[in-house]
């Protein structure tokens, strides 16, 4: 009898991730998966009943991850110093966005581990808009931003950034400072 491979719950959840944005979640199983990690199915039903399991457990590592990155932003002085984070922090995890319409997709009634791991990633999309709102009022308070324009306009902006396409492949660093460019200061010269 052969020895079954083994694999780390950091490669389990890359290939996960890997095979999520490759699939989503319809063309996501365990074979895929099994194959991916060169283990038989069986063995990752030792850990997870489904793969509605997986996945919700792996978000919440990958969201756990981001929070503890966002939580630290507020440790850079001033708005415009968090500002220069955040948006660093978002093209770090520019898959994130994705992840979360994967998981809008699963319905919660699977299993009671997954109705629980849904409801923790409600209450991590709550954190995660706290501490976003303690950063638009900085700005707020430091009179960086426009008061006339709300608080979820100004995150939604900040957030889509990640889906415009870089279609003339312009480098990464230069893309990104331009993005920050043109949320802080506009895209019109000053003539």
């Amino acid at each position: 009898m052969a020895r079954e491979r083994k694999f780390s719950i950091d490669e389990l959840y890359k290939t996960t991730k890997e095979l999520l944005l490759l699939h989503g979640y319809e063309g996501f199983t365990f074979s895929i998966l099994a194959d991916r990690l060169e283990v038989s199915r069986g063995t990752l039903y030792k850990y997870y009943e489904n793969k509605e399991e997986l996945i919700t457990d792996y978000m919440l590592d990958e969201m756990d991850q981001f929070l503890l990155k966002l939580q630290k932003i507020e440790w850079h002085e001033g708005f415009e110093g968090q500002f220069n984070q955040l948006i660093e922090l978002i093209f770090e995890h520019a898959d994130i966005h994705k992840i979360i319409i994967i998981a809008l997709q699963i319905p919660a009634n699977i299993t009671e581990k997954v109705k629980l791991n849904k409801s923790k990633l409600d209450v991590m999309h709550l954190d995660m808009y706290k501490h976003l709102q303690g950063f638009i009022n900085l700005g707020r308070e430091e009179k960086k931003l426009k008061p006339h324009i709300a608080d979820g306009l100004i995150l939604g902006f900040i957030f889509q950034t990640i889906a415009i396409p870089n279609h003339f492949g312009i480098p990464h660093s230069e893309w990104v400072n331009s993005i920050k460019e043109i949320i802080s200061h506009g895209m019109f010269s000053k003539n």
